[in-house]
């Protein structure tokens, strides 16, 4: 376990730590804030190609649920068949029903590294970490904007990344169903929409009280939305052509 979390440390806690540290060092001002959405945009950037084909798999996916529910109540009673049908729907859709997972898993591990690192915060404990190229900063000005302290909870910060959060899911949701009958996979997609922005209020807020966290969260959000609105039209518009 411990050769696992040195690994981490110095593959993803290291490089996320010292990029921060650079980017602060040079930007004028020497805002922490401004650090922070500078580095969370890079990285998005970085992963663009690989969260934008996530996006068109999972819309993909959502178009396809109706043969897939047709599928599975017409063969309920012959689950061999059942499976057979569903594997020849993705593969007619040319859909990898495991796809969307993969954006997710190799996002995970930059993830966590950038929670490490707001939450070790940057004493001097933590700036032994740095390259022997990055300056030392010395004592770092958590002061957002001159307004915020990045080290202490905003209820605004949290209430914006709670808001921006339910624009996120929302634009993703799939449409409800025609049918009369409930659906207990759309009722919880349904209630997920407006769970998970609470819960990220809640964590900002309460469990993770911390601003350079909420500004990574809010920043990261609003370009996923940006990157969904842009995807989604795009694939909207080659369905389009394809018509």
């Amino acid at each position: 376990m411990d050769f696992i979390v040195s690994v981490f440390n110095v593959a993803i806690y290291q490089p996320l730590f010292n990029a921060l540290v650079l980017l602060y060092s040079y930007l004028p001002g020497h805002d922490f804030g401004v650090a922070i959405i500078i580095l969370t945009v890079l990285i998005k950037l970085f992963l663009y190609p690989l969260s934008a084909k996530g996006i068109r798999n999972q819309k993909a996916l959502q178009e396809i649920q109706p043969k897939i529910k047709e599928a599975q109540e017409k063969f309920k009673q012959d689950k061999e068949r059942q499976v057979k049908e569903m594997m020849a729907i993705y593969q007619r859709a040319k859909i990898n029903p495991f796809s969307s997972l993969l954006p997710l898993l190799i996002q995970l591990p930059i993830l966590i590294g950038l929670f490490r690192v707001f939450i070790r915060g940057f004493g001097p404990e933590q700036l032994e970490w740095l390259y022997g190229f990055v300056p030392h900063p010395g004592q770092i000005n958590t002061n957002f904007l001159g307004v915020i302290d990045l080290t202490e909870a905003s209820l605004v910060l949290a209430l914006l990344a709670g808001i921006f959060q339910f624009v996120q899911a929302k634009m993703v949701a799939p449409k409800r169903a025609k049918t009369g009958r409930p659906d207990f996979s759309q009722m919880l997609q349904k209630q997920m929409i407006y769970f998970f922005p609470i819960f990220t209020f809640i964590i900002l807020w309460r469990i993770i009280p911390s601003s350079a966290l909420a500004v990574y969260w809010l920043t990261t959000t609003i370009f996923t939305i940006c990157q969904q609105y842009i995807t989604l039209k795009k694939y909207d518009s080659g369905k389009s052509g394809e018509n």
